[in-house]
């Protein structure tokens, strides 16, 4: 069975002040066109379908379209919903969708009760788990702590325990939408973090013949049977490195996988340049990167004037700009941006404690800041979640 995993559209988003509709539409139609001509037998998507729990409308009318043409291709799409999504919103009319052949999967509750295609070779069982806010599924899985593993365990054991009961030789996949560990993040993906942990380790997951892993956004192989797609495109200059692809995911009779990447269309590409401004705007090197998407991080020990003016005469894409001044050693002043750079809301709120007080926070008060970090993004979950 030839399935297709991708994960992590963000419909509605956009790069900077670019709007992406447009791209992501090419995407959409891209997507069909390789179920097509590669004669896909599934299409897996693994959450993050929008970008926020109410997307605009334009973002709804591109995913409507996209089900239409899955719907004409005639080819089963199995779909959960991630951490940006509604689970609520995107699962209506999930039952009436369902008769076109689009699976989708918003309701933890259903977690063991999968999709079941069938090949020359037998039955392929597709679970599809949502992802899962601990705080608000743990009573329903009977899970004490709150967490990302007790709650993956879980509903894995629920996966584990239907496939049990199949047929002997049913093969099986998961498609999931998780942080696992091995995973690289980018600067794009919402935190996740509980209890101080975001990552759940990859052995969770045993006793499935494949993985299909949404939430990160680059592409990445955890194990040949665990693998993240990525996004189709990218949202952040973090990924300036990614290649943005699909897999092509071949589930042999006896659960062999193999798999190849499936490159996705990218308006332009992304270039991160550093140095002096007069150096950026002379630098023949430089040339290679005047049509794509540009962050510049000047290092003028003064700020020039009119920075982002003269680089888009040379860059016209030029989108994002940082200030890392050149300092003599005996300058150990730091801006407040810098030094937030790639901290989290815990760790800042724990500075600024050391900053008032003199001193670091000890462990229980480590804990209490966690604990109401936990509790207000569990709280605008369940806000984002209510109708």
């Amino acid at each position: 069975m030839r399935l297709l995993h991708t994960s992590d559209w963000h419909l509605g988003r956009s790069f900077h002040r670019v709007n992406m509709l447009d791209a992501q539409a090419g995407f959409l139609a891209h997507l069909v066109e390789t179920v097509r001509a590669r004669e896909v037998d599934a299409v897996l998507v693994s959450g993050d379908v929008y970008d926020r729990a109410v997307p605009p409308l334009a973002a709804v009318e591109l995913f409507d379209e996209a089900l239409h043409r899955l719907a004409e291709a005639g080819v089963p799409t199995v779909m959960i919903s991630g951490n940006h999504d509604s689970a609520r919103r995107l699962g209506v009319g999930a039952g009436l969708i369902g008769r076109a052949g689009i699976h989708l999967r918003t309701d933890p509750a259903a977690c063991g009760t999968p999709v079941v295609l069938a090949d020359a070779h037998g039955d392929v069982a597709l679970y599809g788990l949502p992802y899962l806010e601990p705080a608000l599924v743990r009573e329903r899985f009977g899970v004490e702590k709150a967490g990302h593993e007790p709650v993956l365990a879980a509903a894995m054991d629920r996966v584990r325990a239907d496939l049990a009961a199949r047929p002997e030789g049913t093969r099986s996949v998961v498609l999931a939408h998780a942080f696992v560990t091995g995973g690289e993040a980018s600067d794009s993906e919402r935190d996740i973090t509980v209890g101080g942990v975001a990552s759940v380790p990859a052995g969770v997951f045993d006793g499935v013949d494949y993985v299909a892993l949404g939430h990160l956004h680059g592409s990445q192989t955890l194990t040949d049977r665990v693998r993240y797609s990525g996004s189709p495109l990218p949202y952040s200059f973090s990924e300036a490195n990614h290649r943005k692809s699909m897999w092509l995911v071949d589930l042999g009779a006896d659960g062999k996988v193999t798999a190849e990447r499936v490159d996705c269309p990218v308006p332009r590409p992304l270039a991160r340049i550093r140095g002096r401004l007069e150096d950026l705007l002379t630098d023949p090197g430089l040339a290679r990167h005047q049509e794509a998407w540009v962050e510049a991080t000047l290092t003028d020990p003064v700020r020039p004037a009119e920075p982002m003016a003269r680089l888009t005469a040379r860059f016209p894409h030029a989108l994002a700009l940082v200030f890392a001044p050149e300092r003599a050693p005996e300058e150990h002043g730091v801006s407040y941006a810098r030094r937030l750079a790639g901290r989290s809301d815990r760790q800042v709120a724990e500075d600024f404690v050391a900053h008032v007080r003199g001193a670091a926070p000890d462990a229980h008060e480590r804990r209490v800041l966690q604990e109401a970090f936990d509790a207000v993004r569990a709280d605008a979950t369940v806000r984002e979640a209510t109708p």
